[in-house]
């Protein structure tokens, strides 16, 4: 998921240099999305709510 979290980030600048602003916003949101579920996860993995084999 970092992956693809790191892809989009890329995309974003990239399109942003390249003046395209809806495809950069959308793919920041994106990954901004992203964070947030592996942030919850992270949390959850910590807390010892959610194991992971």
């Amino acid at each position: 998921m970092i992956k693809w979290i790191l892809i989009l980030f890329i995309i974003a600048a990239v399109a942003s240099l390249l003046g395209m602003p809806r495809l950069a916003g959308t793919a920041a949101a994106g990954a901004r999305i992203l964070i947030g579920v592996v942030l919850v996860i992270f949390l959850l993995v910590m807390l010892g709510l959610l194991s992971v084999a």
